[in-house]
């Protein structure tokens, strides 16, 4: 599990380690952690070209201690600076060492970022907020994105949010000191952080205010048969999607479901959605229901949670079925069309909470920007300036888990957050979300909470996508998802695997 925590608790653990160690030891362990990783980088140390970007404080500290170290090694470093104060005992160990130390904005500035083997980012650290100066801007256009290494988080990316106001250095990789922060894992900071590296420092923290699951953590939280499982014992999941109009709503879910760990598949939906189910998948039971019939759908059988909203429609009996589905005492999951009509009946949720009942909504911006009310412009603007905290305090109106679907899929609930860390941009295609709406629903049938079961359904439907498009190439499609699954959840078993061993 990754974790990333607010600068504000980085400085407060920060200070408290401080307080007990001898003047200048923690930056020297950042700075060791530091040129540990540009080593890595080079390969070969000695007659490299290294250029490093400086400015004022601890993040220019840190990256002219790791300058200093390269240098004594062999390294030919030249240190650009962007601050008329530099830090006194950083830039003392670097002249020591040889390394050149100039201020930017000499000629030859970009012939040195353009020519080094490895740049080094130390402009501004995680305290740094707003857009960039013009001259720190132009050394970020300058950098070579693939040979660029970060300090701590990439200049220009506000570290608590992952907002990027201006230029900003798009590095390789980011090497960040003690833990995560926020900024490195949500878009678009993390387009710019590259491979994110953690140095550990000796800090001690709080809980972490943001979550990401490794494929060792999916694995552990995946279902599995025991040696006394049936099909009944390891989940049952109801769905209830598609109609006339979208009828292909239904076949995407019903397939992601099949991978999503439960052991029996009921389908409740019109006519057509019922027949290619049964074309498709004769291993789920269809019952072919009228439209708005809600006492069928929920006669259909008994069943462990409910998939509801997939090209349902939003009339009046589609809307019978949301409220019914809602009011079954099982975990239910509200996607597409049901979102729209529960951000129209709102108290169908709250009344759910009341009686202790799971809830995971699973919107895009768009859907999330109508169930927690107010203007979508305004909304999708809050979401594009802080991704992170408009969800948080937004999804607090809502008494549910919520996944938000989109560049950077979050999944909050009223005492965690968890980002996902993997996919790729071809998922932004119809009917990839009715497939992850089916993975999710199958987990939550075979046991898994709301929030688990979100977080591990993003997982493996984003590792679905990057199995298949590095397998079949772009551009994907929803199908190629169902036939990448298996891959993916026997990629998160057998790291699980690799980490018990």
């Amino acid at each position: 599990m990754r974790h990333a925590h607010q600068v504000r608790a980085v400085r407060e653990a920060e200070q408290r380690l401080l307080s007990r160690l001898p003047d200048g030891a923690l930056m020297q362990r950042a700075a060791a952690g530091l040129a540990a990783a540009c080593t890595r980088r080079l390969g070969k140390v000695y007659g490299s070209r290294v250029t490093v970007l400086v400015g004022g404080g601890d993040n220019g500290g840190d990256a002219l201690f790791a300058a200093a170290r390269l240098a004594d090694r062999g390294a030919a470093v030249t240190a650009l600076t962007v601050s008329s104060r530099l830090h006194e005992a950083g830039s003392a160990a670097a002249r020591r060492s040889g390394v050149v130390i100039r201020e930017a904005g000499e000629p030859g500035d970009e012939g040195l970022l353009q020519q080094a083997d490895l740049v080094l980012d130390g402009m501004v650290g995680i305290g740094g907020s707003g857009g960039l100066r013009p001259a720190s801007a132009r050394l970020a256009q300058w950098a070579p994105h693939s040979r660029t290494l970060a300090v701590d988080v990439p200049s220009g990316v506000d570290a608590d949010t992952g907002a990027v106001p201006g230029a900003a250095i798009r590095a390789a990789a980011t090497i960040t000191f003690g833990t995560l922060k926020p900024g490195l894992l949500v878009l678009p900071g993390a387009d710019y952080a590259g491979a994110v590296e953690l140095v550990g420092i000796g800090l001690s923290l709080p809980s972490a205010g943001l979550e990401q699951l490794e494929a060792a953590d999916v694995g552990r939280l995946l279902p599995g048969p025991g040696s006394e499982s049936s099909k009944y014992t390891r989940g049952v999941l109801g769905i209830t999607a598609g109609s006339d109009a979208y009828p292909g709503a239904a076949v995407l879910c019903t397939g992601g479901a099949r991978r999503g760990g439960a052991g029996y598949l009921r389908f409740a939906g019109t006519s057509h959605p019922a027949e290619l189910i049964r074309q498709h998948f004769p291993d789920v039971v269809a019952t072919e229901v009228a439209h708005g019939d809600a006492r069928a759908v929920l006669g259909a059988g008994r069943v462990q949670a409910w998939v509801v909203g997939p090209g349902l429609g939003t009339d009046d009996a589609a809307a019978a079925v949301v409220e019914a589905v809602l009011g079954s005492d099982v975990p239910v999951l509200v996607d597409a069309d049901g979102l729209t009509i529960v951000a129209r009946h709102p108290e169908w949720l709250h009344d759910r909470f009341g009686r202790g009942h799971l809830t995971l909504l699973t919107p895009h911006e768009g859907e999330f920007a109508r169930l927690v009310g107010g203007d979508p412009a305004d909304v999708k603007q809050r979401l594009a300036e802080n991704r992170l905290d408009t969800v948080r305090r937004l999804s607090g109106r809502l008494p549910a888990t919520i996944l938000l679907k989109g560049s950077t899929t979050l999944v909050v609930d009223p005492t965690a957050a968890r980002v996902n860390g993997t996919g790729v941009g071809w998922l932004a295609s119809a009917g990839t979300g009715d497939v992850l709406s089916g993975i999710a629903g199958g987990l939550l049938a075979s046991g898994l909470s709301t929030f688990d079961a979100g977080s591990v359904a993003a997982w493996l439907h984003g590792m679905a996508a990057q199995i298949a498009t590095s397998t079949n190439g772009p551009p994907l499609v929803a199908f190629d998802l169902l036939d990448a699954l298996p891959k993916a959840w026997e990629l998160a078993r057998a790291a699980a695997r690799a980490g018990e061993a």
